[in-house]
């Protein structure tokens, strides 16, 4: 099963109220297998389908997470800018099916 995640930042504390990475697609395309297990984490991910995260200073992230074909899967691997550096939220999102900071998994704490 491969798994799409979408970043978006639905909250935006800029100056002109707009993020730098707007238009852009920022996304990362994950195969969790044919295993049991594997199918068993993305449809538990799936089910969530969308996580959120507060930075705490006004600005919060949204992963939008769709289960996608391998031919949709490249493409978004062609037009992808990346994660924006956030590819600790997927990390996060696969271990704990929330988004924390690596700084907030070492502290105990959940957002």
């Amino acid at each position: 099963m491969i798994l799409s995640f979408v970043l978006s930042m639905p909250g935006v504390s800029s100056w002109n109220g707009k993020w730098t990475g707007e238009g852009n697609l920022y996304a990362r395309v994950v195969n969790f297998g044919k295993t049991k297990k594997g199918e068993a984490k993305a449809k538990e991910i799936l089910d969530k389908g969308y996580f959120h995260y507060s930075f705490r200073d006004g600005w919060s992230a949204g992963v939008t997470v769709k289960e996608v074909d391998a031919k949709t899967a490249a493409k978004i691997r062609r037009k992808t800018k990346g994660f924006y550096g956030y590819d600790w939220m997927i990390d996060s999102i696969r271990r704990d099916m929330t988004i924390m900071s690596p700084s907030e998994r070492r502290e105990g704490l959940c957002t």
